[in-house]
């Protein structure tokens, strides 16, 4: 479990057990098209749960992602209904994430206050001024590049015939590459980690630790906004509702990814497998048909086995020791 690639490789195994699995018992499973199609489930989800792993590893917590994406989603609608290019309803998008993080970032980190109270208040606020904008109506009529964006394919992008890949899926696999390097890979990664795991150690080691918080929570935001650009663009409008409960998919991604819910340790490999895991594992109950709600109520369970089973393990571990 501490080495790194060891989660990652019963993730990876599950994976291929689940493929296999489902494979041999739905009919069509294993499609081409079906598997280009199981990424639904994960492009949008992937990225915000890359986001929350980062903070959930600098000791933090945002609850308020899903609702980010939501007001991101309205800030989009809006700047389309004022005659906004693309390019800048994506910018209004992006500035009304990096906004609702950068305020979490601020009551957090120069309020002092808990991050799980701040953003429980802040999912409230951002998901009611969705709410109070909209009411029970919905934004439509975006232009057809943000469609291709959630809809259209990677071989549809560069003139490539029979490449379905989507390309949700390929910005998904660009961001969490450029998160795994930053944070494995580099002194700012590591000093992440260090906050998590010492924030008082890491304070007297010169790490500004509450910039770097601050920033993660900005990035957070940002992340939502690129989601929320994503799922606008599959669905093809912006309601209220937009990405309802995501943030406890995004929480489970992380957590069964192997991130500690205490800080200090996490594999962002980890992060994206499990993202992948769960949302074949949802592409096959959709395919069984399998009620939303009972689809709920595991995702629910994993999450309580995500931050159980590694402590049994360590204590196992520490005991055969």
């Amino acid at each position: 479990m501490k080495a790194f690639g060891s989660w990652e490789a019963v993730l990876l195994s599950l994976i291929v057990l689940l493929y296999a699995g489902f494979g041999a018992g739905i009919d069509g499973f294993l499609s081409p098209y079906a598997l280009a199609d199981s990424t639904v489930n994960i492009s949008e989800r992937a990225v915000i749960a890359l986001a929350m792993a980062m903070l959930i590893i600098a000791g933090e917590i945002d609850l308020s992602i899903a609702a980010t994406m939501a007001l991101a989603s309205l800030a989009m609608g809006l700047a389309m209904q004022a005659g906004a290019p693309l390019p800048a309803m994506f910018a209004a998008g992006l500035a009304t994430g990096a906004a609702c993080g950068a305020l979490n970032g601020w009551l957090v980190t120069r309020r002092g206050l808990p991050s799980i109270v701040v953003t429980i208040g802040t999912l409230s606020l951002y998901r009611g001024i969705a709410l109070l904008a909209l009411g029970d109506q919905a934004i439509t009529g975006y232009p057809d590049a943000l469609s291709t964006l959630g809809n259209g394919t990677l071989g549809e992008l560069v003139g490539i015939e029979g490449l379905i890949v989507p390309i949700e899926f390929g910005i998904a696999l660009l961001f969490a590459l450029g998160v795994v390097v930053w944070m494995h890979c580099t002194v700012h990664g590591r000093r992440v980690f260090a906050i998590g795991s010492n924030p008082l150690a890491a304070r007297f080691s010169g790490v500004a630790a509450g910039r770097y918080r601050f920033g993660l929570f900005v990035f957070a935001g940002i992340a939502a906004a690129l989601a929320a650009a994503m799922l606008t663009g599959r669905i093809g409008s912006t309601r209220p509702n937009l990405a309802a409960g995501w943030e406890l998919d995004a929480i489970t991604i992380a957590l069964l990814g192997g991130v500690a819910i205490q800080g200090g340790r996490g594999s962002l490999v980890g992060v994206m497998l499990a993202a992948v895991l769960l949302g074949a594992f949802t592409f096959a109950l959709a395919m069984l048909n399998v009620p939303g709600i009972v689809v709920t109520m595991i995702i629910g369970g994993l999450l309580i086995a995500a931050m159980v089973l590694p402590r049994l393990l360590r204590r196992r571990a520490e005991g055969v020791a």
